[in-house]
């Protein structure tokens, strides 16, 4: 096919994200391999983008009218990491739709410049069932005060 490209994106690097938080490792982390379990790089995406969010906003973001779900996620593996060194967390915003947003977290170790790993995450969000007497979790716009702290994170 003309016009696509089999080349994969470059490593990223500390200077792609935008804002940071530190994670501890744990024993459990890491499977028999001697290196982190691939669920736990799911994890910490999951805890990097919220914990966030609930910085950011000052707001217990389980009680806004909408809430972001999970739509979509991926990682890209690059190095080895896991138990005992702690993992640098890098947050920045690849997009920001209507009801949407697309993160993207590096995953670092040690002094490197270069990611570990990188994820995308996308939160979508709906009708948040425990706020009011929605049964169904309905496509909602995104809410002002999350637009208002994710927006300054985009990066291209």
């Amino acid at each position: 096919m003309s016009g696509t490209s089999n080349e994969r994106p470059p490593r990223p690097t500390r200077a792609d994200y935008v804002v940071w938080r530190t994670a501890t490792t744990r024993w459990a982390d890491d499977d028999v391999y001697h290196h982190m379990n691939n669920a736990t790089y799911y994890e910490l995406f999951d805890t990097c983008v919220n914990a966030y969010l609930m910085d950011a906003t000052d707001r217990n973001i389980r009680h806004l009218p909408a809430v972001g779900v999970v739509a979509e996620t991926s990682c890209r593996y690059f190095q080895e990491i896991g138990f005992p060194h702690p993992v640098e967390m890098g947050l920045a915003v690849e997009r920001v739709g209507t009801s949407s947003v697309v993160y993207r977290i590096g995953l670092f170790q040690g002094d490197g410049d270069e990611a570990a790993a990188e994820g995308r995450f996308v939160h979508v969000y709906v009708d948040n069932p425990f706020t009011g007497s929605v049964a169904e979790r309905s496509v909602r716009p995104l809410p002002d005060e999350i637009r208002a702290v994710v927006t300054p994170l985009t990066k291209t």
